[in-house]
């Protein structure tokens, strides 16, 4: 992915399901919850352990798929598990799937490129936004 790749996922999607959502602030997936939260994007965390609960003020999903419609799937879950979300996304119509620093899936990206969605792996969407100098909110 390319910078210009990179900042227009980020600058075009509204819908954001974040799976492996942690309700533990000392998570990862909490502050990256919480940051796109704040940059104003819709997100729904997904988590079966805690559904029902609120997180960033909104409920928590038990699955992927009560978090459609979305626009991206952020991935916060071991490698090996990532394919599974992956092929969810893919039915589910999201446009793009992030699989957070740490998280690789090759077969799964090439299935996702298939079906016309952008694939990211690897990376942080909150380290990206800063590297790139992105508004504070989106527009």
């Amino acid at each position: 992915m390319t910078d210009d790749e990179i900042r227009d996922i980020l600058l075009t999607t509204r819908r954001i399901a974040v799976v492996g959502a942690s309700d533990r602030p000392e998570r990862p997936s909490w502050g990256v919850a919480r940051f796109l939260v704040d940059r104003g994007y819709a997100v729904t965390p997904v988590n079966p352990g805690i559904a029902g609960r609120m997180l960033h003020g909104v409920p928590v999903a038990e699955r992927l798929d009560a978090a459609a419609p979305l626009d991206m799937v952020d991935v916060f879950r071991r490698s090996q598990d990532a394919g599974a979300v992956v092929d969810a996304a893919i039915r589910l119509g999201a446009r793009s799937v992030w699989l957070q620093l740490g998280v690789t899936d090759d077969a799964a990206g090439e299935r996702a490129r298939a079906a016309g969605l952008r694939f990211v792996q690897d990376r942080c969407p909150v380290i990206e936004w800063r590297r790139l100098g992105l508004p504070a909110k989106i527009a």
